[in-house]
């Protein structure tokens, strides 16, 4: 994910984008023209750099959007909605800017009766991730501020590939994506380290203290190991996986990792995974450049080349809405850079075909979805609530 981008560094980066190699294919045809569409969620309403859009479990009657420089607002399902008062404002905790920020939330399964959420953010000098609990009133929808618990935090050696993206599994268990660690090319090769947090699916029990705040599932794969290697981690092998999402009808956990130069890639994230960066960029070898070992490692569902300007993956959600039957079990995800929206279909877990849905889109910087199982997606640079709709 490339947010904020500054002229000089989105040219730098496209660029570098550059490939030899002949596009891929991954527009096959389109759904014909008109079939689906976008529509302003919330006419009314416009925000500061979004960056997540997220329901309280059980509850339709109202959204929660994350505002990158640390803020997080509140406002009614209604398409007539006129206000968005803020649910918490943690601005003099955040470090903001570039990829840095408020980047993830999300709520307790009994949010409704003990008031806690997650969040995920960037502070500091030098810079860290913290992961952190809060309380608020859930009758009415206010957080508190004061109630900071901190589960954790690890240290961002560079400024961007900070993931931030966070989601309650049907276990009941927290898991937490995290970039990297930044620069180009993971230069300290976090994703591979077992002893990093970085370039990692997370997962820990909110409800357990053996770790203080928090607890290890006894089942995460280095829950009891004697080496050193984190207890917490539940996969590997990521570059900056910018958002996961759950399959509401089963447990299949999705992530969009974002590309260095040549490739986007969608994983299925498995306990235990090893999904090859630094080692591998998608399908092809990295570093080494030819010849890597990918034995052990897990190959992504799809991937696409950056030529035809995507340059930047937005993971998404698995369609379980009722409003567009054309899209039911399909796979919503963007590109930030060229603003096109895709839906991918699979058999199982391997693909069977990937439908170009929209152009021109804007800035996807992340998608949402209701507890109906209905798709939204956040234009970073306009600020709008974007919806998936029918449109015929």
């Amino acid at each position: 994910m490339k947010l904020h981008l500054t002229h000089a560094f989105l040219i730098a980066t496209l660029l570098l984008a550059c490939s030899s190699k002949d596009p891929d294919t991954q527009e096959v045809p389109e759904i014909p023209k008109g079939g689906i569409k976008s529509s302003d969620a919330f006419p009314a309403l416009k925000f500061n750099l979004p960056v997540e859009l997220v329901q309280a479990p059980g509850d339709s009657s109202r959204f929660y959007l994350i505002e990158q420089e640390g803020t997080i607002r509140t406002f009614e399902n209604a398409r007539t909605v006129a206000s968005s008062p803020v649910f918490l404002d943690i601005k003099n905790k955040v470090t903001s800017g570039g990829e840095r920020g408020l980047l993830g939330l999300a709520f307790h399964p009994d949010y409704k009766t003990n008031g806690f959420f997650f969040v995920n953010y960037t502070s500091g000098n030098p810079l860290k991730t913290t992961i952190a609990r809060y309380k608020a009133n859930p009758a009415t929808h206010q957080a508190d501020p004061a109630s900071e618990t901190v589960l954790f935090t690890f240290n961002q050696p560079y400024s961007n590939h900070n993931g931030g993206s966070m989601q309650f599994g049907k276990d009941g268990f927290l898991y937490i994506a995290t970039g990297d660690g930044g620069s180009g090319g993971d230069p300290q090769n976090n994703a591979q380290n077992l002893k990093s947090y970085l370039g990692k699916i997370l997962r820990v029990d909110v409800n357990g203290t053996s770790k203080g705040n928090y607890g290890i599932p006894a089942d995460n794969p280095f829950a009891t190991n004697t080496e050193g290697n984190l207890p917490e981690i539940y996969a590997y092998g990521l570059r900056n996986p910018w958002r996961i999402s759950f399959d509401m009808a089963n447990t299949r956990l999705f992530a969009g990792d974002v590309g260095q130069n040549e490739r986007e890639e969608i994983d299925i994230i498995t306990k235990g995974g090893n999904y090859g960066w630094r080692l591998k960029e998608g399908v092809d070898c990295y570093n080494p450049a030819s010849n890597c070992n990918a034995a052990g490692l897990i190959e992504p569902i799809h991937d696409y080349t950056q030529n035809n300007g995507d340059r930047s993956i937005t993971g998404g959600y698995v369609y379980r809405g009722k409003a567009i039957p054309a899209l039911a079990g399909k796979y919503i995800y963007g590109d930030y850079v060229s603003g096109r929206i895709w839906a991918l279909e699979m058999n199982g877990d391997t693909k069977k075909e990937n439908v170009l849905l929209m152009e021109n889109q804007g800035s996807i910087s992340s998608f949402g979805q209701d507890v109906n199982g209905e798709v939204y997606f956040l234009n970073y640079s306009d600020g709008k609530v974007m919806k998936l709709v029918n449109g015929n």
